[in-house]
């Protein structure tokens, strides 16, 4: 008998040797949190959760997999919106769950790198930085939760974008195991590696499809001694475009953060947190959270008020954080806003980018398009305006039958990447393809593109075993 042919006792048990102590889980019990992301819309049913503690384990398991041609899923901390991590319902793929593999390696002030395995927990890889007064940039609400191999696997971006990029800026190198067991060690510090292909670009917002991220080697930077944040009202979303341009020159590569906020999302906030009251004198149609950090002696305090004063009637009002508790309680509004719209259920979560310059043409036509394609629900638009990325989420009216929301959903969606396509835009700026977005990828990928994806995919995955069904999709032969 062939090791594919083997029966599932079989296979399970030979994984359970390869992993001893509790290494494997094969419980419905045990099972239930690796078989649903944090959103609770991507539900799965795992074969079993494989939890490995060493790349010599992963490399093992996949040698294993690869030779029963057992389908495989890294999994991080299921804070992805794309399904991509979750397995499917049939109960075939095996979960691959990093969380044991969760050791800062390395931190080196010098060479001003840290070397983090995929399972370490971001906010945790940030704390190991901080104390070697380094700062590792990437910055959104899921840090506490979300895991290093997961934020390289989607190239996370979050807060800090603008001013250092996203998560494939900060990689400087990273080991793989490919879908065959083989480790690809390219878990280097170099700042310049001019040698051939820089594979780790593969790797990297794959989405686990191509292979493992066991570990990265990851960027630092000297760790601001200075943060100043305001959080200042305007009368439209051009105004905050127009501000966002000058704030690029006022305050130079300073500027880390310059987030949109609409009138109806700092609403929500309000009604989600009875101890949120409305941070300025009186409503204004748009608000603007903005951030800057420096170190050294520069006065940035007296940078920002001199920014602001000279923006000229643009800013309408506006507070600046006197302490770090009142920065964080400005945070909190876009922090609250996000939260609370999954409060009432199922909603659409958009996550799309276009020319920074078409921005603000962006949030008024599809606003008007979803207003249009689906007058009662609830839109709300907001992001990060420094890249170009915005979240439109559309929360259906309370007591809609669940049979009714798909569709009311789906043609929201669908006016909004309209409208995306029109102004030249990504449908996906930020959170992937995952399973969620196959369908409107695949309508507008080239042909070229997605010959060459398909390429790639069956050189370092012939077998089709890991993470399949994402991004590209499933051939007959490989749907069992």
């Amino acid at each position: 008998m062939s090791t594919a042919a083997l029966p599932n006792a079989t296979r399970l048990s030979a994984l359970a040797a390869i992993l001893p102590d509790g290494g494997l889980l094969t419980r419905d019990e045990d099972l239930e949190r690796y078989s649903r992301d944090w959103s609770g819309d991507h539900v799965g049913r795992p074969l079993a959760v494989a939890r490995p503690r060493s790349v010599e384990d992963v490399a093992a398991l996949m040698r294993f997999c690869s030779a029963a041609g057992i389908a495989v899923v890294p999994q991080g901390g299921l804070t992805g919106l794309v399904g991509a991590a979750v397995a499917a319902p049939g109960g075939e793929e095996l979960v691959l769950s990093l969380e044991r593999m969760s050791k800062v390696r390395s931190v080196n002030p010098i060479d001003f790198a840290i070397v983090v395995e995929a399972g370490c927990i971001l906010e945790e890889a940030k704390r190991a930085a901080e104390a070697q007064d380094c700062l590792l940039p990437i910055t959104f609400g899921a840090q506490g939760s979300c895991r290093i191999g997961g934020n390289v696997a989607t190239n996370a971006g979050g807060f800090n974008v603008l001013r250092y990029g996203m998560t494939r800026d900060l990689v400087l190198g990273l080991e793989v195991v490919l879908a065959d067991g083989r480790v690809w060690n390219g878990l280097k510090t170099l700042r310049k590696d001019n040698r051939g292909y820089d594979l780790k670009q593969l790797f990297i917002g794959s989405e686990g499809t191509l292979g493992i991220v066991t570990a990265a080697a990851l960027k630092l930077f000297p760790r601001p001694s200075r943060v100043e944040t305001a959080l200042v009202g305007l009368r439209s979303v051009e105004d905050a475009m127009a501000l966002y341009a000058l704030a690029r020159r006022g305050c130079s590569d300073l500027l880390s953060a310059f987030e949109l906020i609409l009138r109806d999302g700092l609403e929500v906030a309000l009604a989600a947190r009875p101890d949120l009251t409305d941070p300025l004198a009186r409503p204004y149609p748009a608000y603007v959270l903005m951030e800057a950090s420096a170190g050294g002696e520069i006065d940035l305090r007296a940078l920002i008020e001199s920014f602001l004063a000279s923006a000229g009637d643009l800013v309408e009002d506006g507070v600046v954080a006197s302490s770090r508790a009142q920065a964080e309680r400005l945070w909190l509004y876009r922090e609250t806003m996000v939260e609370a719209q999954g409060r009432g259920g199922r909603y659409l979560r958009t996550d799309v980018s276009v020319p920074i310059s078409q921005l603000a043409d962006f949030v008024a036509q599809a606003l008007a398009a979803v207003r249009h394609a689906a007058p009662q629900t609830q839109a709300l638009a907001y992001g990060h305006v420094g890249d170009g990325n915005i979240h439109l989420n559309v929360i259906p009216p309370q007591g809609l039958a669940p049979a009714d929301i798909a569709p009311l959903l789906h043609g929201a969606e669908e006016a909004i990447f309209a409208v995306v396509d029109r102004l030249g835009g990504s449908i996906s700026a930020e959170h992937g393809i995952g399973r969620v977005k196959q369908r409107a990828f695949l309508e507008r990928v080239d042909s070229v593109t997605l010959d060459l994806a398909k390429r790639v995919k069956t050189a370092l995955d012939p077998q089709t075993i890991l993470s399949r069904g994402r991004i590209l999709p499933l051939v007959p032969s490989e749907d069992r």
